[in-house]
């Protein structure tokens, strides 16, 4: 069996400039409980997930991955589906209202889903995504 078929993600590191102000964001606008803190790492609890912020210093300091391979919004697209369309309007507006920045209103895509995505503090793509009925297309 192939990999990613018999491994589930658990975790999501996003590489980012200051974990104070990720600690800030994801605690509290997103509602994520901080789990555990270190000298330029911190880690959260979700549902369903592990999401760490690392900064791109203590990445390269202690790695030796180069901060230029590091750096650069969108280097990885964090998803969350939601039950269904409403509750995608749902969270869009909760979000809105702590200050989340949203790229636009939740639409509806071709690809049969509704969405909505913002952007978190080092620029990292997010998405709040929900089927509409028929569920998931496979060519669109």
């Amino acid at each position: 069996m192939p990999f990613a078929q018999s491994h589930a993600i658990t975790d999501i590191c996003i590489l980012v400039k200051d974990t104070q102000r990720s600690i800030d964001f994801y605690v509290g606008k997103l509602g994520f409980e901080l789990n555990r803190r270190a000298e330029g790492f911190a880690e959260f609890n979700g549902a369903g997930l592990t999401l760490a912020c690392w900064e791109i210093d203590h990445l390269s300091k202690n790695t030796g991955v180069p901060n230029a391979k590091a750096e650069g919004p969108h280097k990885a697209c964090i998803a969350v589906r939601v039950p269904s369309p409403q509750v995608v309007d749902e969270a869009y507006a909760e979000l809105k209202e702590k200050g989340v920045p949203f790229y636009s209103e939740p639409n509806d895509y071709v690809w049969n889903a509704r969405g909505a995505y913002f952007a978190g503090p080092d620029d990292e793509l997010w998405e709040i995504y929900a089927w509409n009925d028929g569920g998931s297309m496979g060519n669109f």
